[in-house]
């Protein structure tokens, strides 16, 4: 599944830099699936769907640190657990239970991110 950020969040940053598939982004910023992976031009996602990666999306929290979804894979294949999780003084960022994934999935989000 992958990891939220919750409303306990106190705006350190401290997550940001940690994740490995530039998933987290401060409150307010646009994302793109081609920030900080090798993902470039269309790309099939797990679920089927195509999109560009060069495509700005709106941010999914105004005012808080936030994770996209789509691009947290909870470090697997990179680190033995989420290192945002591992980083944060106040423990916010947490299993997010609406959106159960498998290790399998993890991996092919992860694959399709860094072109493996």
């Amino acid at each position: 599944m992958a990891i939220i950020i919750t409303e306990e969040c106190i705006n350190c940053g401290a997550c940001e830099p940690e994740c490995p598939n530039t998933a987290i982004y401060e409150g307010g910023v646009e994302w793109a699936y081609e920030d900080g992976t090798s993902s470039v031009g269309t790309i099939k996602l797990v679920d089927g769907s195509e999109v560009d990666t060069r495509e700005r999306r709106s941010p999914i929290s105004e005012d808080l640190y936030y994770i996209v979804p789509e691009k947290c894979t909870e470090c697997v294949g990179f680190h033995e657990e989420p290192q945002c999780a591992a980083v944060c003084p106040v423990d916010c960022c947490v299993p997010d239970p609406d959106r159960p994934e498998e290790e399998a999935i993890l991996l092919q989000k992860k694959a399709i991110m860094h072109g493996e």
